[in-house]
């Protein structure tokens, strides 16, 4: 990463009213230290699969990750699989081996722990700012600005106002309505119902943490994207078939990031989601999160396993 500070102004969107801390900061993220290189984390949102919330796995292993290097070095990548499924009534238990501490680059190694067993298993490279010449982007996708757009809750109360929504849709929609997560997220061209069964496997989304996280340290904002990331992101691969299928079962297997340019995590910034395949019960996803200011912050990509039923009855919307 080029450099250890997140870029403040220049981003746009300022800092949240108030000086509420983010909860992702001061609960989610923070663990507590047993050991040297070993750390205790408890888990703060449950998701309705009664599984451990897979984005707080990765943002409290590379918190761990984090803690084992020098402040000068940054995190570039990480790569993630997810072995077992996690128990959300046990804390996790994160433990580090510093792989390889070199001039440039270091490695460090996590595996998450549960009941004597690995549940996920992460590998992160740290990166000292080098400058390069060699430069270059995609350009960021032209989209309204977040502040032209419903937040999640007033997009979910239209739909739900909407006489034509199916009951299971409403069922569902009430079910996350009801979540307390601590991210704001805000949908780029939400489909009507009718367009819910011609939608295509791509979806935008502005997002950012809840409360106030600062400039800081740049570590702890590659910590808060590794959990955004995590947000929405499988589903992607569904859009083109939920409305044919009844998911079963939906996990993810594996997921990796790559971080090109400092950001602030409690800024907004443009998720743009994409699943180029899915096959053979699995799906894969790509991601790239954006700077308001067009600069592109992250890469993702995840694939998982998804298995459906079709649907009991093909009435329409």
């Amino acid at each position: 990463m080029s450099s250890s500070q997140a870029p403040e102004d220049q981003q746009g969107g300022g800092d949240p009213p108030g000086d509420l801390r983010s909860v992702l900061v001061t609960s989610v993220l923070n663990l507590e230290p047993l050991d040297e290189d070993l750390f205790r984390g408890r888990h703060y949102w449950v998701p309705t699969t009664q599984r451990l919330f897979g984005g707080q796995i990765v943002g409290q292993a590379l918190v761990a990750a984090a803690k084992s290097v020098s402040e000068d070095v940054h995190v570039h990548s990480l790569h993630c699989y997810f072995v077992r499924t996690g128990d959300p009534k046990v804390p996790v238990l994160y433990q580090v081996e510093r792989t390889r501490t070199g001039t440039s680059f270091s490695v460090r190694s996590v595996k998450a722990v549960q009941h004597g067993k690995p549940i996920f298993i992460c590998q992160a490279s740290f990166q000292q700012a080098q400058p390069s010449p060699v430069q270059h982007q995609f350009s960021m996708p032209t989209v309204p600005p977040p502040e032209e757009l419903l937040d999640h809750e007033a997009l979910i109360d239209q739909y739900l106002r909407d006489p034509n929504l199916q009951e299971k849709y409403r069922v569902g929609l009430n079910r996350i309505a009801a979540k307390e997560v601590p991210i704001e997220i805000r949908l780029v061209n939400p489909p009507t119902l009718s367009q819910l069964q011609s939608m295509e496997p791509k979806q935008m989304f502005w997002v950012r943490a809840r409360g106030h996280i600062g400039e800081g340290d740049m570590k702890m904002h590659c910590c808060v994207a590794a959990y955004i990331s995590d947000y929405a992101f499988l589903g992607t691969a569904l859009l083109p078939h939920q409305w044919r299928h009844t998911v079963h079962f939906i996990v993810s297997l594996d997921h990796s990031m790559w971080f090109h340019n400092p950001f602030r995590a409690d800024h907004w910034m443009l998720y743009e989601c994409e699943s180029p395949w899915a096959g053979g019960s699995r799906g894969l996803v790509e991601g790239r999160l954006w700077r308001r200011d067009g600069v592109l912050a992250v890469s993702c990509a995840q694939e998982g396993v998804i298995r459906v039923k079709p649907l009991a009855s093909e009435s329409k919307l």
